[in-house]
């Protein structure tokens, strides 16, 4: 299995811990960070929908809260049950953002339906063009 794969892998298990009574739309996120390892999310929903957490921001605070965010070096999305890939949502895509800036690299984001058959890849820069980050407040 190559590391993309074994990527997806890990969200998709992520997914399976998703809390989504709402909408039962799961997600997983995986985060693979500079030496190798993988950090995970689930998105967790709540009965007032604005404060549910979509399943990359979940995984982001784990890597922040442990010192990492400029360790990240790419990520997968998995979920929901159509044949679509799943995609980081804006506010994902600045929190994403926000790593690769201080990280100094332009993160790859893999993008995969539910059962991971249909997975797309694309650099965060085309995903969020002319991004807002750390340098712009200097």
């Amino acid at each position: 299995m190559d590391a993309t794969s074994i990527l997806i892998e890990a969200a998709r298990d992520a997914a399976t811990r998703a809390y989504a009574p709402y909408s039962n739309f799961k997600v997983g996120a995986a985060i693979r960070l500079t030496d190798g390892r993988i950090v995970t999310g689930a998105n967790v929903e709540n009965a007032s929908y604005g404060l549910s957490l979509c399943a990359e921001t979940v995984a982001i605070a784990k890597v922040a809260t442990d010192g990492l965010l400029a360790e990240v070096v790419e990520v997968a999305v998995l979920g929901g049950t159509g044949p679509m890939p799943v995609r980081p949502c804006g506010r994902c895509r600045q929190i994403l953002n926000e790593a690769a800036q201080l990280g100094k690299r332009d993160l790859t984001i893999h993008c995969a339906s539910g059962d991971g058959m249909t997975v797309e890849s694309h650099k965060l820069s085309i995903l969020l063009p002319n991004a807002f980050g750390p340098a712009d407040l200097i």
